[in-house]
């Protein structure tokens, strides 16, 4: 008696090959796409938790020893295309108390004096400085992102948006 040998089918198999890639495509690149969209998805950019604020008696008094040199701004386009604005300036503490906190806003406003874009960033502490002691210096940056090649972009400037000191 012989026994039969079935031999498997070709395009079975080959079908098989070819929906199991697809399926596994379509997973990396869900994964990709959801890893992409979390880290350029904006976030609430980080505040200092008790720092003084514009409008507080304190802070009006303190806003003006805290000294920003003149501004300078560089443009680059962005590796995620469009263009972005470096705004660079040295802050200096005249206040005669040691700044443990600082926040600078940076803005780039139109011809209308209306803002195109602004950020808030915590400039202090950082990665080098922890604080900023009296009659010191410390340069700053604020980096904005997503202008395009047709925005109005008239003026630019840097302002303290909030401050905290060193008990």
């Amino acid at each position: 008696m012989q026994t039969e040998k079935t031999i498997p089918d070709r395009d079975s198999s080959r079908k098989t090959i070819i929906v199991v890639a697809i399926v596994a495509a379509l997973v990396i690149g869900g994964l990709f796409y959801l890893l992409m969209r979390k880290s350029v998805a904006p976030s609430a950019p980080p505040r200092l938790a008790a720092a003084l604020r514009p409008g507080s008696a304190e802070f009006e008094k303190y806003k003006s020893q805290i000294v920003l040199d003149e501004l300078e701004a560089d443009e680059a386009t962005s590796v995620m295309g469009g263009l972005e604005m470096t705004l660079k300036t040295t802050v200096r503490n005249l206040t005669g108390r040691t700044i443990s906190g600082l926040e600078l806003k940076g803005v780039v406003v139109d011809h209308q004096n209306q803002p195109v874009k602004e950020r808030v960033v915590v400039v202090l502490p950082n990665a080098k400085l922890t604080q900023l002691d009296p009659n010191k210096t410390m340069p700053a940056l604020v980096r904005l992102q997503g202008f395009a090649d047709t925005d109005d972009r008239a003026n630019i400037r840097i302002e303290v948006a909030g401050v905290s000191f060193s008990p």
